[in-house]
């Protein structure tokens, strides 16, 4: 990677951290997650459509951190199953979004994707077998990662498909 190319690939990831870490910030105390959820889902579709992959891994890994920073991440220890689901997001609006014929590909197979390795490792795998959870802890933990995950990958990939042909549009120095 060129110095130049190195430059615009830090400071392209560094904003997108910055607007992950601002809107979390913002819509957290709002004290809807589909709100944050969409939010920062769009935001990682964003990042890879408009940075490419390394960028939309880097933000993918980060916004579990982030989240668990501002109280909104259940436990420490699922971190990295969060991470995984939003790294699968990513990988497929990485290959299929950039090709606009195939953008309800994306939508659809990120959104389940995403939804099912969440709901599987966390909810089927993790809080059952691992964690070994109070009833009651369980049961917020396993509803927070089941359906409610399905629905904002889903508003996050309209938000995505409504915001990127604006931002392309405004990176190419079109009106």
């Amino acid at each position: 990677m060129k110095s130049n190319n190195r430059v615009l690939w830090i400071s392209n990831t560094a904003v997108f951290i910055a607007l992950l870490i601002v809107l979390q910030a913002a819509t957290t105390p709002l004290g809807n997650p589909l709100i944050t959820g969409s939010i920062v889902n769009m935001l990682l579709i964003i990042s890879v459509m408009v940075c490419g992959l390394s960028s939309g891994v880097c933000v993918a890994m980060l916004s579990p951190v982030a989240a668990k920073f501002f109280g909104i991440g259940p436990l420490i220890s699922l971190i990295p199953l969060i991470a995984l689901g939003n790294l699968i997001l990513v990988l497929i609006w990485y290959f299929l979004g950039n090709q606009k014929k195939h953008d309800m590909y994306a939508l659809l197979s990120g959104a389940l994707a995403k939804y099912l390795v969440l709901y599987i490792s966390i909810v089927k795998f993790a809080v059952p077998v691992l964690l070994q959870l109070p009833e009651k802890q369980a049961s917020i933990i396993s509803n927070m990662f089941s359906i409610s995950q399905l629905i904002t990958a889903l508003l996050g990939g309209i938000l995505a498909l409504i915001v990127y042909p604006r931002l392309k549009k405004a990176k190419m120095g079109g009106d």
